[in-house]
């Protein structure tokens, strides 16, 4: 409960701020009270008055500081024409003092500590307290200047450990987020070391794979009891070899990205694609030449995303425009080819150079050669070229 009225006030400064003058105004009410009848130098009434007087300033002691600093030294003048004692006004030059010391910085804190207390000292002097309490000008200028001196060195004290406190915390959570990132590079490491165990491992499955085919092939018309046992193998190997890449891919996967258990496009979902880039509102052409041939799935999958993010681009940065989707099948290599005759990315647009370094990436991946450019005549060309390997003569 306590802290939430703490957190309230915080908020509301005005508030709390009310509320520590309206304390002062009430404790020297209680003062005025315990003191015999006889001693007051003026009545009841007129003590609250004037004790509110000289509080009030504390108001606005946050949301106002300078208004507040005018109007404490504005009061300095109504002793001398009412005769009035001080009352709680030497608490209200200290607070703000205090206040001004523990939130501005020194030499501003400085000057307004001067205009604060220089005007007591004055007033000390022209108008010295004569009565029971009666002291020289000399002694009330020196208290005050004690007063005012304390009251700042506390400020600056609260404000050097404030500023210690957030530079700690500063520390503190720059040295939290150096710690996440080092346990991040320590978990990607491992993970990449296990990587690079289970590839050897897959590699490792699918040659062993490779030769007893071969060898099942060999002796199949020979010996079929043979042959069958050794297909056997290859069919446990192949099961060892699907649950080790499984998990090689659980490895590489991150906590940010999904499982994706659908088949991935190849080939035959480029139409479709263009059909969803045409909907979306560039004009878009597929042509084919030569005689298609059979592509591993990388590299169909390589080329089915060089083409979407070529479109993409094109759909993106090239405007009132129309592209055209080349696929071209020469025997030792498939050639795509992206054009667009648009205004093309201007120079810093987002997103561009990230594309086109995925797609050199894919396309080198398999010894393939990317270019892309503007093209001369106006537009943007994508031009990939990726080797199609051959099937070996099975040996006899």
């Amino acid at each position: 409960m306590t802290e939430r009225v703490w957190v309230l006030l915080r908020r509301r400064p005005l508030a709390a701020d009310a509320l520590l003058a309206a304390a002062l105004v009430a404790m020297e009410l209680v003062f005025a009270l315990i003191t015999p009848r006889e001693l007051w130098s003026r009545s009841l009434p007129v003590t609250v008055a004037w004790s509110v007087a000289c509080a009030a300033p504390l108001v606005l002691r946050r949301v106002a500081p300078w208004p507040a600093i005018g109007a404490a030294v504005a009061t300095l003048g109504l002793p001398a024409v009412t005769g009035l004692g001080a009352g709680v006004q030497g608490l209200t030059f200290s607070v703000l003092t205090f206040t001004v010391a523990a939130r501005w910085p020194a030499r501003r804190a400085a000057v307004a500590a001067a205009v604060l207390w220089v005007p007591v000292a004055v007033a000390n002097v022209v108008a010295p307290v004569d009565g029971l309490l009666a002291v020289s000008p000399t002694l009330l200028v020196l208290n005050n200047l004690l007063v005012g001196l304390l009251s700042y060195a506390v400020g600056r004290v609260v404000q050097a450990r404030q500023a210690a406190n957030r530079a700690l915390r500063e520390r503190a959570r720059v040295a939290e987020e150096r710690q996440r990132a080092l346990a991040e590079q320590a978990v990607a490491d491992e993970r990449r070391r296990i990587a690079r165990e289970l590839h050897d491992v897959v590699a490792h499955h699918v040659s062993v794979m490779g030769v007893l085919a071969t060898g099942a092939r060999r002796v199949l018309r020979r010996d079929p009891d043979a042959a069958d046992e050794v297909i056997g193998t290859i069919e446990e190997t192949g099961r060892a070899t699907l649950r080790e890449l499984r998990r090689l891919l659980d490895v590489l996967r991150t906590d940010a990205e999904p499982a994706d258990l659908a088949p991935q496009p190849g080939l035959g979902g480029i139409e479709t694609l263009t059909e969803q880039v045409r909907e979306a509102g560039l004009p878009v052409t597929l042509r084919v030449d030569g005689d298609p041939v059979v592509v591993e799935e990388g590299v169909a999958l390589a080329i089915y995303r060089i083409v979407q993010e070529a479109l993409t681009n094109a759909l993106k940065h090239a405007g009132a425009a129309t592209a055209e989707v080349r696929i071209g099948y020469d025997g030792a290599a498939v050639v795509v080819e992206v054009t667009d005759d648009g205004r093309g990315p201007g120079l810093g647009s987002p997103g561009v150079g990230h594309g086109l370094v995925g797609m050199r990436e894919r396309v080198g991946l398999y010894g393939g050669v990317l270019q892309a450019g503007a093209r001369t005549g106006g537009g943007f060309r994508v031009h990939a070229r990726i080797p199609v390997e051959q099937p070996g003569p099975v040996p006899a």
